[in-house]
């Protein structure tokens, strides 16, 4: 039977014990009725490394949602197996799905309650995740007070507030300003780099795999197979419009079309 290992030892310990942060073996979704079941996800096989900022690349429609919430544990593999050493990933959606009702400290808090940190010691901590992202004094401001780059940085400071080595973000810029998504690149790098997170990043955007990721990992069209890979091995910090990234994201690109011709051809 597939399934998703989550053990219970300390995430950062189990991921260099293991020697990754999430390892995806073989696995295989497939959607719809036995007789007529659509395959959307065929073998993949793929590693996140402790510490790796790893994107993952694909046309509409190839599985790259899918395969997250697979790494997630919101839906099991149909086949293969998913090993998550250091427990449970801290996920970021696309939209921010912030509760309005609370204020943007609240969230975190909600966030920290669940994760089981004393109540005494929440404020404290949801004020230095505000800081983390740059929203120092933001506490008590609710969700229609802020825009949607302050929403998408409380959303960040809420998954890191589930204290996981591992952080899942689907798509988390694409409904936002070329702007403000440029500002939110800087930012995530920085946390990055500070926090040591693993990170796997879906987007279908090439440059923006570009600029973030240690690795780019592109997807077939339909059904979602492992097509190709790069190493990311321009110095940070990147620009959107730097040379080197420009370089990579164009030869990236090809190969997507060359993927997204291949699905329009059956």
């Amino acid at each position: 039977m597939p399934t998703t290992e989550l053990t219970k030892a300390p995430a950062a310990t189990a991921q260099v014990e293991a020697g990754y942060a999430a390892r995806i073996e073989h696995v295989s979704k497939s959607f719809g009725r036995p007789g007529s079941r659509q395959l959307v996800l065929d073998d993949v096989s793929v590693d996140v490394g402790p510490g790796e900022f790893v994107t993952l690349l694909g046309a509409s429609g190839c599985g790259k949602s899918t395969l997250l919430n697979l790494v997630a544990g919101l839906d099991r593999p149909s086949a293969g197996r998913i090993d998550v050493p250091g427990g449970r990933a801290a996920l970021m959606f696309q939209e921010h799905a912030l509760f309005p009702w609370l204020t943007a400290g609240k969230n975190i808090e909600l966030a920290l309650k669940m994760r089981g940190l004393p109540k005494n010691e929440r404020p404290a901590e949801a004020e230095r995740l505000l800081e983390l992202v740059r929203l120092t004094g933001a506490h008590r401001k609710r969700v229609h007070e802020l825009s949607g780059g302050m929403r998408q940085r409380v959303a960040l400071a809420r998954a890191l507030a589930q204290d996981s080595k591992l952080l899942l973000m689907d798509e988390p810029f694409a409904a936002l300003d070329a702007i403000t998504r440029d500002v939110l690149h800087e930012e995530l790098t920085r946390i990055w780099a500070e926090t040591h997170v693993s990170v796997l990043f879906v987007t279908h955007n090439v440059r923006e795999a570009v600029r973030l990721a240690q690795r780019v990992v592109l997807l077939s069209s339909r059904p979602g197979r492992i097509a190709r890979q790069w190493q990311v091995d321009i110095p940070h910090p990147r620009r959107i419009e730097d040379s080197a990234v420009a370089n990579l994201s164009l030869e990236i690109t090809e190969q997507l079309r060359g993927e997204i011709r291949r699905h329009g051809q059956h």
